[in-house]
């Protein structure tokens, strides 16, 4: 353009031109410097507003952990991990930015802060200092080396395992060579920052950080997304049958509902409340609180008490409210002959009635001689051979149910006459007998009834009969006992009798026989 004879006024309109595009090209690089400052303020800006973000997420964990460790505390740790990784990424790129920035802090405008971006133009200071000709200095390296050990880390931590992450990762921090467009291969630093103005490195530098501090943010929505995903899986869900009791009785109805319920080991109450008592916290297992207590006497029971849940610094209660019946423990059987219900007539006989399933206050018996007494029932029968006993009993819906039983009524059997204790045929001394008590009893007779004699018949050989009132010889009987001979047999017979506290007649007891020794 400037070569040949051109006349001076054609010269003068090449220079003209030229300035004029020296001019235009100057514009259009101020322009872009501007635009690549105006760029790495809005990636400062939403840097600033990532952090507030991520913060309010980690504050969010924190509290989540405190209230429900078994199921936040592994997240926690997860998501600490991966901001310690994150702020020493973004830690070292800070210094990288001041190093770049340094010599132009003196041209800060005072009223903005803005930096002097449009004079920004020059690269020769990274150059310096991040290459040696066409490799990389030791700073270069050690800035390739910060950003493998930061992908390396985020990859173990949670890359390997989500393939959304692992795609960020290796797509925008993967320090691998580059393919330029002018088909050289060039490493990853070259690249990106060699022969760039310095305001260009700088916003690039900062894009960096808004890329680990987004990632960051997608990281933690992803560990709480696939949390609750897990959470809500129907994997985690079992079916219940809650009965509307927990014992029927034959001819009942089953009532009851099937229900869908979440299974969660790692979901514990801050307290659980059971019939006014607070359940030990080392019961709290697999989900679910371990109960174990008497079960209490026999009838229905209730229970009802509370979750406790800490949500968001409140107390969050779900209610508990159920029944189970208790019945008898089957730990004998019931043998019976038949024929052999009875009861004895003028006496108090013991009797235990109670219907299966049923608690004692909802049982209630009746009979001619039938009274309550404690936990049991007495039975006095007086009149007749037999006697019914009619039973009811009130189920927990209050309809009724009933039985009946017959007992036959027999007389106290005949007791037995007896010296000493002894019954039957005995050996004793004449002053042996003579000071004995004469008394009577019922020999395997199930009731432990006081026999109090009122007469008896004394009798020696050859003398004649002596009657003598209540329980010892009189004199007439011990003069004829002192003229009786050794080896004789003395009878006593006719023996008299009465029950101690209770009218009832007895029958005459049957006799013993005493052998004289000398």
């Amino acid at each position: 353009m400037a070569g040949g004879n051109l006349s001076p006024r054609q010269k003068m309109i090449n220079l003209m031109y030229l300035v004029l595009i020296a001019m235009l090209a100057l514009n259009m690089s101020k322009e872009v410097l501007s635009a690549f400052g105006i760029m790495n303020n809005k990636f400062v800006e939403n840097n600033k507003n990532s952090d507030a973000k991520n913060a309010e997420v980690h504050g969010e964990l924190k509290r989540l952990a405190g209230e429900q460790p078994d199921k936040y505390v592994p997240l926690k740790g997860l998501a600490d991990n991966v901001s310690k990784e994150s702020k020493k990424l973004v830690s070292f790129i800070d210094g990288l930015k001041a190093d770049i920035l340094k010599p132009y802090e003196a041209d800060r405008d005072e009223k903005t802060g803005e930096l002097p971006y449009q004079s920004m133009d020059k690269g020769d200071k990274v150059d310096e200092a991040w290459f040696a000709g066409d490799n990389m200095s030791p700073k270069g390296k050690e800035i390739v080396k910060a950003f493998d050990d930061y992908r390396k880390s985020m990859m173990s931590i949670v890359g390997a395992k989500n393939p959304s992450i692992k795609k960020i990762l290796e797509s925008k921090f993967n320090t691998d060579k580059v393919k330029a467009n002018d088909g050289a291969t060039k490493s990853w630093l070259d690249y990106n920052f060699k022969g760039f103005p310095a305001i260009a490195s700088v916003a690039k530098l900062s894009a960096y950080q808004s890329d680990v501090k987004n990632l960051e943010y997608d990281i933690l929505s992803v560990l709480l997304t696939g949390k609750q995903k897990s959470e809500l899986s129907m994997d985690k869900y079992n079916a219940f049958v809650i009965p509307e009791k927990t014992a029927f009785f034959n001819g009942e109805n089953f009532k009851g509902r099937i229900v869908l319920g979440r299974y969660d080991d790692s979901t514990k109450p801050n307290k659980v409340i059971l019939n006014g008592q607070e359940i030990d916290k080392k019961n709290f297992k697999d989900g679910g609180v371990v109960l174990d207590f008497p079960a209490g006497a026999v009838g229905e029971r209730e229970l009802k008490g509370e979750f406790v849940f800490l949500e968001d610094g409140k107390e969050v209660k779900v209610g508990i409210e159920s029944a189970y019946a208790v019945v008898p423990k089957p730990n004998s059987a019931t043998i019976s002959a038949d024929k052999m219900n009875v009861v004895y007539r003028g006496i108090p006989n013991p009797m235990t009635i109670s219907f299966a399933g049923i608690s004692d206050n909802k049982v209630s018996a009746a009979a001619p001689g039938l009274r309550k007494s404690g936990k049991g029932y007495i039975m006095t029968p007086s009149k007749g051979r037999e006697v019914t006993i009619n039973v009811t009993g009130t189920l927990p819906d209050g309809s009724k149910v009933s039985d009946r039983k017959k007992f036959r009524i027999k007389d106290i059997p005949r007791p037995q006459a007896a010296v000493s204790g002894a019954v039957g045929t005995v050996k004793k001394s004449k002053n042996s007998l003579k000071n004995s008590s004469i008394s009577a009893v019922l020999e395997g007779f199930a009731f432990d009834l006081k026999l109090q004699v009122t007469t008896f018949k004394f009798k020696v050989p050859g003398q004649a009969t002596i009657t003598c009132n209540g329980s010892r010889l009189n004199d007439r009987a011990k003069s004829a006992l002192m003229r009786a001979k050794r080896g004789e047999s003395i009878q006593i017979f006719d023996m008299k009798t009465k029950v101690v506290g209770s009218p009832v007649k007895t029958k005459p007891a049957s006799p013993c026989i005493v052998e004289l020794t000398n």
